[in-house]
C-alpha cells in the first residue's frame, strides 16, 4: 500500500499508474531481471527515491498492483441462483487467473509479500464471495460461510495456478461448486 496519503489526480496518480505500468511489463516480460525497486524506478521513468518514498520496499509496491488489479472492474454475478452465481465466479476466476498478465503478478505478490501478498491477492474476492452468500441468504436461503466457500473455492483455484503445472480450468472451476453446494 501506498505510504502517504495519495491525492487521486495529478503527478501523484500519473507516478502510480506508471510505476504500477512498470511493475506489470517487469513481470510479464521473460526476461531474467530481478524485480527491485531501482528496476522498477528506471523502467516507470521516475527516481528509485520516489519509489521507496510512496511504496518502501518491493512486496508493498506488489500488494498495492495485485490490491489494484483485483480491485478494478470485477463484476459480481448474478445469475438468480447461488449455484449459477458460484458457477460463473469460478469459471471467471480460472479464466483470470490463466492470463499471462495476472498469474506472474499473483506468483511475485505472494513469494515476496507473504500474508500481506496473500490477502492482496484474495482479499477482494473473499469479499465477492461475501455479497454472493449475502444475496442468497437474503433470498430467504442458507449459504455456506465465506470461509466454507474460500477453502472450497478459492483456495483450489489458487493452489493449482500458482503451485502447480495445470492450469485451473473454467469446467474444472465449475466442479468446485458442486463440492460446495451438493444436490
Amino acid at each position: 500500500m501506498p505510504r502517504t496519503g495519495s491525492r487521486p489526480g495529478g503527478r501523484s496518480a500519473r507516478i502510480r499508474a506508471a510505476v504500477h505500468r512498470a511493475v506489470k511489463e517487469l513481470l510479464t516480460d521473460e526476461a531474467d531481471e530481478l524485480l527491485t525497486i531501482p528496476v522498477v524506478a528506471a523502467r516507470a521513468g521516475v527516481h528509485a527515491t520516489t519509489v521507496y518514498r510512496r511504496w518502501g520496499s518491493v512486496g508493498d509496491l506488489l500488494a498495492d498492483v495485485a490490491t489494484s488489479r483485483f480491485s478494478d472492474g470485477n463484476v459480481v454475478p448474478d445469475t438468480g441462483s447461488l449455484r449459477g452465481d458460484l458457477e460463473r465466479y469460478a469459471s471467471d476466476l480460472a479464466k483470470d487467473l490463466n492470463d499471462p498478465d495476472t498469474l506472474p503478478l499473483v506468483r511475485a505478490t505472494i513469494g515476496t509479500a507473504g500474508e500481506q501478498g496473500a490477502s492482496a491477492c484474495t482479499g477482494e474476492r473473499q469479499q465477492q464471495l461475501q455479497a454472493m452468500l449475502d444475496r442468497e441468504r437474503a433470498r430467504g436461503n442458507w449459504a455456506p460461510t465465506v470461509e466454507r466457500a474460500t477453502e472450497a473455492l478459492l483456495a483450489p483455484l489458487y493452489y493449482r495456478a500458482v503451485f502447480t503445472d495445470q492450469a485451473p480450468t473454467a469446467e474444472w472451476a465449475r466442479t468446485l461448486v458442486s463440492h460446495l453446494l451438493p444436490d
